[in-house]
């Protein structure tokens, strides 16, 4: 639906009404309905998903690919589809680090949360209403990040605008891990989201720019499956690691604050195997080429050759 030029703009534009209606209309709006009605909320969920699937149908346009395989019988060959998502991603050299990197980003980012609220109970030392008012802070991150994100990354590349993601992931979670005050902390956050919608913005964008047509579903669940299958590993290691620092230093604080450490040093370490590999001109390359070939029509959305132009970039 949008031309690969318009990919960042669309993208960041999607994120900020995303993050305005998940975090700021529908917390709000839910306490209403259910102050009016206990049951009331449920009906007005059902109602959106069937506003909708009304809204989908009103989209103007074909967007059906093209695919080089007999469906005469129905049946899918569910193992081949997957072969051919996991050989695309893997010898595609930009998304192979793309995917890499970020699972192990989640990972890192989720051993904060496992323990997150006896952080903020503990160290912050924070009522429900600033707790909440914190979980804002990510939200308010997020809009901004999707308003700024384009225009950062147009002014001064894709790959100073991922390098910009990691400095500032690794010096919030500094900081925050070393704070006490919730004020601090709120900033940390929302910087944090910040860096995290820029990062998505630009990637996300790249993906859709580069990967065929036919293969973009396919492509996008592997990568997807080992950047979220990483977030519950990266959940149980931050329990643990808070659970083991207690028992070893006896420090409950201490033990609080050690995954923010340790994140922050995950960070540092991904950002010196990445920021080498995903650069403004690698990135500008392959998402040239892809375009060009496109264009071109060289090369065809749904033949075999696709995997290997990947090989080239």
């Amino acid at each position: 639906m949008v031309a690969p030029e318009g990919l960042e703009r669309a993208n960041g534009n999607l994120w900020s009404a995303e993050m305005v209606a998940n975090s700021f209309v529908g917390p709000p709006l839910g306490s209403l309905l259910i102050a009016a009605a206990f049951a009331l909320p449920f009906f007005f969920d059902a109602a959106s998903f069937a506003l909708s699937a009304l809204l989908l149908f009103v989209i103007a346009g074909s967007f059906t690919v093209d695919r080089d395989r007999a469906e005469l019988d129905g049946k899918v060959d569910w193992w081949g589809e997957i072969k051919a998502g996991v050989l695309w991603l893997w010898r595609n050299p930009l998304l192979r680090v793309m995917a890499i990197v970020l699972g192990l980003l989640n990972a890192s980012s989720m051993m904060v949360f496992a323990t997150f609220v006896l952080f903020a109970q503990e160290v912050l030392d924070v009522n429900a209403l600033l707790f909440a008012v914190l979980g804002a802070a990510g939200a308010l991150g997020g809009v901004l990040g999707g308003l700024l994100s384009p225009r950062i990354s147009a002014r001064i590349g894709s790959g100073p605008s991922l390098t910009v993601t990691f400095i500032v992931s690794i010096v919030m979670s500094l900081v925050v891990g070393l704070t006490s005050n919730w004020v601090v902390a709120f900033a940390g956050f929302a910087a944090f989201t910040f860096a995290a919608t820029l990062w998505n913005v630009v990637t996300v964008s790249f993906r859709q720019t580069i990967i065929p047509d036919d293969l973009l579903g396919r492509v996008n669940s592997v990568y997807r499956f080992f950047a979220w299958g990483m977030m519950p590993i990266g959940l149980a290691l931050g329990g643990l690691l808070v659970s083991a620092t207690e028992s070893i230093s006896g420090s409950r604080e201490l033990a609080l604050r050690m995954p923010w450490f340790v994140t922050a040093a995950g960070m540092f370490v991904l950002f010196l195997y990445a920021a080498p590999r995903l650069t403004t001109a690698a990135i500008e390359s392959a998402r040239a080429a892809r375009i060009a070939a496109k264009k071109s029509s060289v090369v065809s959305p749904g033949s075999s050759e696709e995997p290997e132009l990947s090989t080239e970039y």
